[in-house]
């Protein structure tokens, strides 16, 4: 039976984030099916910045999932905010993963206190009442921000630098043992911030493709698991 893709969805109108996400999570390790389609939601605000962009992207991510449910095996918010994950899990059955929420337990996997690299300020507050409403807020040592659009975020001339002073201070300042890219256009970055820093580093649009990948594949297995079972019933003990 054929495998449906993972819809990835960049819930801003950026195609230039959207290609950055293509490439984290088409390096995720899916060298089998199925393969990751990358979408961009052209009518999103320009970046994920502030409540009322978190709020606009969240009504088009729950749309795009419930037109979309018959064309994918799961579904990847790639937004840091996860917008709305809520609405969008109440219109499918399929998994529905937020690269906010993977990627913090992904970091944690990795680390004690997470320090979390932001986009830019007014995304702080924001992201702090969701690590609360995750009941995760205890393990953040602090975020900081690098103030600049969500494109600018993923420049190696623009954001690098600014990237790396953050991560300094959330480990030297605020006692983070392991960093947490606040933003999907940032995904290019890891490698080259891990390597500076010398520490781990987490890239949310990839922990989420693999946590999608890990949901696809188990639903897989017990759907084949009950095949067998309706084909072969165990026969009632006398």
């Amino acid at each position: 039976m054929k495998r449906l893709p993972v819809l990835v969805i960049n819930p801003n109108s950026s195609v230039q984030v959207t290609q950055a996400i293509d490439r984290a999570v088409n390096g995720a390790g899916a060298a089998q099916p199925p393969r990751f389609a990358c979408l961009t939601l052209h009518e999103g605000p320009p970046g994920v910045i502030s409540q009322a962009d978190a709020d606009r992207a969240a009504v088009l991510v729950a749309g795009c999932v419930a037109a979309r449910e018959a064309e994918a095996s799961a579904f990847v918010i790639a937004c840091f905010s996860d917008p709305g994950i809520v609405a969008a899990r109440e219109r499918t059955r399929k998994p529905v993963i937020g690269i906010g929420e993977a990627g913090m337990l992904a970091a944690l996997a990795l680390g004690r206190q997470v320090g979390v690299i932001a986009v830019a300020q007014p995304s702080i507050p924001r992201h702090m009442r969701y690590w609360h409403a995750l009941a995760l807020a205890q393990r953040v040592a602090a975020e900081r921000a690098l103030d600049l659009t969500v494109e600018q975020s993923g420049s190696r001339e623009l954001a690098f630098e600014r990237m790396c002073e953050a991560g300094r201070a959330l480990r030297e300042r605020d006692g983070a043992d392991v960093l947490l890219l606040g933003c999907a256009g940032m995904a290019d970055l890891r490698a080259p911030l891990k390597q500076a820093l010398g520490m781990p580093v987490v890239e949310p649009c990839e922990a989420a493709a693999a946590l999608a990948l890990w949901r696809v594949d188990a639903l897989a297995r017990t759907e084949a698991a009950c095949a067998t079972t309706r084909a072969f019933p165990i026969a009632p003990a006398r």
